[in-house]
């Protein structure tokens, strides 16, 4: 395969119009479309995830949307390999192929691969037992010990984070940080990176009004239907955790949707700041069209 080929990357915080946007640019340049939100995975998660409706995606194919359980394990490296398998297919018949999407993890498995670092499940099941019983704070002071590189850098309040550092120490003897930031993987294709943003108070506008929708088209039942299983991982996460356990009180209710709108505010703060860090976005309005599709083809000339 030759690298004349193209992945148009859209990333950007949610409800901003990603999705939008790539339907118009696939339809542009008669390509398809590759899922990188994680969530838009399972099928079992159809109101709270905001995936596109049959409707929406207006004939353009669309790949890793619905394609799991939530009863099944997947993971960002799954992901790159998946995706990449998916991408040598389609630009067998075309140039162009489209990445949509705001998990920043999955997103740069396809752009840049993830590095080889070594696990042990055992020894992950004694971290979270260790965690369930002593707390973060054990954690904390173990990595800042054993890697003070990553410490310094890390978001050292969650935990999931703290016993990946520990879990790859326990199993190679080596820190998480060597590990870390090696050179990227060769690629045959070029991306070029799209990031959509607004102001700060449309953007959480915009979230505000989703969270609506979502409740009018039944976020409710789909959380009361799934409560036997909040304890997987698709499920642990915004819009979904907020709810369990689940309450018939209005007042308690209101709180429970305040909160989702919060927490999904907070959530879009950090993938602008996830997606600020790549130098290689260009950013636009949601409604630069024209001006993404220039962008597209003169980044091609170049």
């Amino acid at each position: 395969m030759q690298n004349n080929k193209t992945l148009i990357v859209i990333v950007g915080p949610t409800a901003i119009g990603k999705t939008s946007l790539s339907i118009s640019l696939a339809k542009h340049f008669k390509c398809e479309i590759l899922s990188a939100d994680s969530r838009q995975f399972y099928k079992e998660m159809e109101v709270g995830t905001a995936k596109p409706t049959p409707s929406e995606m207006d004939g353009v194919p669309h790949h890793f949307i619905n394609s799991l359980s939530i009863h099944e394990k997947y993971t960002a490296g799954q992901f790159e390999i998946d995706a990449i398998k998916k991408l040598n297919e389609l630009y067998k018949k075309n140039d162009y192929a489209i990445l949509v999407g705001g998990s920043g993890l999955f997103v740069n498995a396809v752009c840049f691969g993830l590095d080889d670092i070594p696990g042990n499940s055992e020894i992950r099941k004694q971290l979270i037992k260790e965690f369930e019983t002593h707390g973060i704070e054990s954690l904390q002071k173990q990595v800042k010990v054993i890697d003070p590189v990553y410490y310094e850098t890390a978001d050292i309040k969650n935990p999931h984070r703290l016993m990946r550092a520990l879990e790859v120490f326990k199993t190679s003897g080596k820190p998480y940080s060597s590990f870390r930031n090696k050179q990227t993987k060769q690629r045959s294709f070029n991306s070029v990176w799209v990031g959509l943003n607004l102001p700060r108070e449309e953007v959480y506008n915009n979230i505000n009004k989703r969270v609506d929708i979502m409740l009018e088209k039944g976020l409710l039942d789909e959380v009361t239907k799934l409560e036997n299983f909040k304890y997987l991982s698709p499920l642990k996460t915004v819009g979904y955790q907020e709810f369990y356990p689940l309450t018939k009180s209005k007042p308690e209710l209101n709180k429970v949707i305040e909160k989702v709108k919060q927490n999904t505010r907070r959530f879009a703060k950090r993938q602008i700041t996830f997606f600020n860090k790549n130098e290689s976005v260009k950013w636009f309005k949601p409604s630069d069209t024209n001006k993404i599709i220039n962008f597209i083809n003169c980044s091609n000339k170049n």
